[in-house]
C-alpha cells in the first residue's frame, strides 16, 4: 500500500465513527461531520481503494453516508432496540420500518394515528398473499387487545430506530402516544435522509425469491444486477474478493481467523503483501492490531469506534467472564469444546473457596451463559453451531493473561465487606497495546 493513501491523523477519527455507525450528522456530531466535510476526498478513496465501499456526502441533509457491503454479514449485526439492553430489532419491526418510511416519503409530516392507518391498509392488501403480516393497532373481533399492542409497541420501536438515525423527529414520547388507542402525535421526516436509505438493488430485480436464502446476502451487496449472477457459490474466490473479504474483517470485526479462507492457496493474510496491506489499513484508522499467525486481533485504544470495553467493568459477568477466560489456556486441550456446564462447575468452585461472590446469581447456568456471551463478543468463543450450549475457543485465548486475586481468610467474614474477586480493571493483565499505528504495522506474531 502507498504511503498517499494512509488517512490523516485529523481525519482517523471521523473514518472510526463512519466505519463504526455508516454515517455522521451535523446535529448529533459537529466536530467530526465538519472534518469529514473537509476531508471526505481523501476519506472517499480510502474506503473505495480499500475496502470498496462509497462513500456519499449529502450537504442538504446534513448526513455523510458510509455504504458498507460484506458477502458474509455478521448474525448479530442489524439495527438495536431503543431499549435498556438494546436486543436486535425483530422481524415485524424492520419490516415497519420499511412501511414508516415508504408512507413518510410520500406525506413527509402526519400524525402517528394517520401512519398507523396508512400501514394497517398496506398490510392488510398483502396478507393474504403471505407478503405482510397483520397490523391490528385496536382490538377487533378478528384480533385481540394484547395483539393490537404489541403491533403498536412495534411500531413504537420501529420510529425509535428512525429517530436514533436522524431519518424522523417526533414531537411526543412514543410510548406513551403508543400505549393509549387514542394517542397522538406528529412524525416529520426528512426526504434528503429516507432516499440516502435505499442502498441496496431491488429485491423484486434481483429475483430473491428464487434464490435460495443463503445467497441473498451476496446478491443483496453486489454492485450492480450483473454482478450477483456473475459468480455461483462453487467458483473459487479471486484474489481482489479475497483481499476485500479479509481486510472488511479486520476493520469491522474484533477478532479475524487468518486461515479463514475459501482457496487452497496461502491464506491472504499470510503471504507477505497481504499482511503489510491489512496492517497498513488498520494503521490507516487508528486501530491497534494483535497479530498470531492463527489469530488478528484489534481494538480501538480510542473507544470512539466500539461499543466493547472489554475487560473493564466490575459487574458480575464481567468478572465470571475473566475467571473463564484465566483457566481457557491452560486446559489440556485449548481447543476442545466448552459446555455450559463446564462453565457452570468453574464457577460453582470459584464460590466455595469465594461464597459471597455472585450471591445475586441463585443459578450458575444463568451466570454462565452471560459469561460466554461476554467472550463470545469479543472473538474469545465462538458458538458451536452442531451442538446448543456450547462454544469453541479461538486461537484469541492465548493472547490474554489473567490473573484472579483470592481474598484473604478475614475477607470472607461476615464483619467486614467482600473483597472484588479481581483487581480493580488498570491492574488486569492483557495483551499488550503500544502505539496504535506503530503496533499495527509491526504486528506481534506468537
Amino acid at each position: 500500500m502507498n504511503d498517499t493513501l494512509l488517512l490523516d491523523a485529523d481525519l482517523r477519527a471521523s473514518a472510526r465513527l463512519l466505519n463504526a455507525t455508516g454515517r455522521l450528522t451535523v446535529e448529533d456530531d459537529p466536530e467530526h461531520y465538519r472534518v469529514a466535510l473537509q476531508g471526505h476526498p481523501a476519506l472517499a478513496e480510502f474506503f473505495r481503494t480499500e475496502l470498496n465501499w462509497t462513500l456519499e456526502v449529502h450537504k442538504v441533509a446534513g448526513l455523510i453516508r458510509l455504504h458498507k457491503r460484506r458477502h458474509d454479514v455478521p448474525a448479530d449485526r442489524g439495527p438495536r432496540l431503543v431499549r435498556e439492553k438494546q436486543p436486535l430489532a425483530g422481524t415485524l419491526v424492520m419490516i415497519l420500518v420499511c412501511l414508516a418510511c415508504e408512507q413518510l416519503w410520500r406525506r413527509p409530516r402526519m400524525s402517528v394515528r394517520e401512519l398507523m392507518q396508512a400501514i394497517a391498509q398496506v398490510c392488510a392488501a398483502d396478507t393474504t398473499d403471505g407478503r405482510l403480516p397483520r397490523f391490528p393497532v385496536v382490538a377487533t373481533e378478528h384480533g385481540s387487545k394484547k395483539e393490537a399492542r404489541h403491533n403498536r409497541q412495534s411500531l413504537a420501536d420501529a420510529l425509535k430506530i428512525l429517530v436514533a438515525e436522524g431519518t424522523i423527529t417526533v414531537d411526543a414520547d412514543l410510548d406513551r402516544a403508543l400505549a393509549d388507542e387514542n394517542g397522538d402525535l406528529i412524525v416529520t421526516a426528512s426526504r434528503d435522509r429516507l432516499a440516502t436509505k435505499f442502498s441496496s438493488l431491488s429485491p423484486t430485480l434481483l429475483q430473491l425469491d428464487d434464490m435460495p436464502p443463503d445467497q441473498h446476502a451476496a446478491a443483496l451487496s453486489a454492485e450492480s444486477l450483473l454482478d450477483h449472477t456473475a459468480h455461483t457459490a462453487g467458483d473459487a474466490p479471486t484474489l481482489e474478493q479475497r483481499r476485500l473479504n479479509a481486510i472488511r474483517r479486520l476493520v469491522d470485526d474484533p477478532a479475524t481467523d487468518p486461515l479463514d479462507d475459501d482457496t487452497d492457496t496461502t491464506p491472504y493474510l499470510h503471504t507477505l503483501t497481504g499482511r503489510e496491506r491489512a496492517l497498513n489499513a488498520v494503521a490507516a484508522l487508528g486501530l491497534t492490531a494483535t497479530v498470531r499467525r492463527d489469530w488478528w486481533q484489534v481494538t480501538d485504544p480510542s473507544g470512539q469506534s466500539s461499543s466493547i470495553d472489554f475487560p473493564n467493568g466490575r459487574r458480575t459477568e464481567r468478572q465470571a467472564a475473566l475467571a473463564l477466560l484465566a483457566t481457557l489456556p491452560g486446559r489440556e486441550d485449548p481447543t476442545a469444546p466448552l459446555t455450559l456446564t463446564d462453565i457452570a462447575d468453574l464457577f460453582l468452585q470459584l464460590r466455595a473457596n469465594q461464597p459471597r461472590w455472585a450471591a445475586t446469581y441463585e443459578r450458575m447456568h444463568a451466570l454462565a451463559s452471560a459469561a460466554a456471551a461476554e467472550l463470545t463478543s469479543v472473538g474469545l468463543l465462538t458458538p458451536d453451531p452442531a451442538h446448543p450450549d456450547t462454544w469453541l475457543p479461538t486461537p484469541g485465548v492465548h493472547l490474554w493473561r489473567v490473573r484472579v486475586r483470592q481474598p484473604s481468610p478475614a475477607a470472607t467474614s461476615d464483619l467486614g465487606p467482600a473483597l472484588p474477586l479481581f483487581p480493580p480493571p488498570e491492574t488486569v493483565q492483557d495483551a499488550p497495546t503500544p502505539d496504535a499505528a506503530h503496533q499495527a504495522r509491526r504486528g506481534d506474531d506468537g
